[in-house]
């Protein structure tokens, strides 16, 4: 997924762990956690916050997100620093074992906007936009980037958050989109108005990808200059306190949100969403919009497929796939 970095330093946390070193001893009690819980990447990220706050100087030579003049070309140097950064703050990582990773990836907002643009055009109604599994709420304001691509572009090019070779395949419908109401839930919200709460977003980022951390530093100083709150609740808790208003469309979304709900959890998103469905109207719309690991088919391979449900007719497409980080963004309608 373009980290050869932490391709490298994975496989061999690997090979440590069965050999019984320093990450087995962070990764201990949580080895029988499930795939979705991304327990590799809740370890990286502990790690990525010590070096960005300057606490693991020797692994930060390593790593271009906290210097400019990190060692290329030669990855390998970089696993025993890795190694001894675990062994001297076992804690601190572990700590980071507790919580599900917080990416809020600013670059999932390409299909977000996309999505948009399909829900615009199908009625030109104002949006009241509403995000759970929110994080900061950094792509409740996704409506403010600028986005380019191979087929079209959108947005204004002097925003902060510049989106780039982000949209191929059948270009969006033109439309205008006209968002007048934005707010979010999280079970764990990150108020980005708050260094540390910005440094956990940022040491979600892949190290070696500096365009990504580029992203999210814009998103903060759009977040700074647009204040929005994001509510400590559940998903269905974020639905219950939404309701469709006349003239407008409400939109829900959600982006590699749904692996980490449980099966109860899920069945209630989805009663909530059916509940909001059948209160739609012409003048009164409603429209799921989400970007998650889905299955076009049982036999099929998981995508990271763009979906959206619109009601009154309660009809749903697929807009196009993604990387799992939104760029690129390939729209098939």
């Amino acid at each position: 997924m373009g980290s050869p970095l932490y391709d490298l330093l994975l496989r061999r946390a690997a090979d440590d762990l069965l050999d019984g070193g320093p990450t087995l001893q962070v990764l201990e009690g949580h080895l029988d956690d499930p795939g979705p819980s991304a327990l590799a990447l809740r370890m990286m990220g502990g790690v990525h916050a010590l070096v960005l706050s300057g606490t693991a100087p020797d692994l930060a030579r390593y790593y271009p997100s906290a210097s400019p003049g990190a060692v290329a070309g030669s990855p390998d140097e970089a696993w025993p620093a890795f190694a001894a950064t675990l062994e001297a703050h076992r804690e601190e990582v572990r700590s980071w074992l507790q919580r599900p990773p917080q990416t809020n990836e600013v670059g999932r907002g390409a299909a977000l906007v996309g999505g948009l643009l399909h829900i615009a055009a199908e009625a030109p109604l104002p949006v009241r936009l509403v995000e759970v599994g929110a994080s900061g709420g950094l792509n409740l304001r996704a409506d403010r980037f600028r986005i380019d691509g191979e087929v079209a572009s959108y947005g204004d090019p002097s925003s902060p958050v510049q989106l780039g070779a982000a949209w191929f395949g059948v270009a969006p419908p033109t439309a205008e989109v006209e968002v007048v109401e934005r707010y979010g839930g999280d079970v764990d919200p990150v108020d980005v108005s708050q260094e540390h709460d910005r440094l956990l977003l940022a040491a979600y980022v892949w190290p070696d990808q500096l365009s990504r951390l580029e992203r999210l530093r814009g998103a903060f100083e759009l977040a700074a200059a647009m204040p929005i709150a994001v509510r400590r609740e559940s998903a269905a808790q974020t639905l219950d306190r939404t309701s469709l208003v006349d003239g407008t469309w409400t939109v829900l979304w959600h982006s590699v949100f749904r692996q980490y709900l449980s099966h109860q959890d899920r069945d209630a998103l989805a009663a909530r969403i059916e509940a909001l469905g059948s209160d739609a109207s012409p003048r009164r719309r409603f429209a799921y919009l989400t970007l998650e690991p889905t299955r076009r088919a049982p036999e099929a391979e998981f995508e990271f497929l763009v979906t959206l449900r619109t009601w009154p007719s309660g009809e749903e497409r697929i807009l196009g796939s993604a990387s799992g980080h939104g760029i690129p963004t390939t729209w098939e309608r």
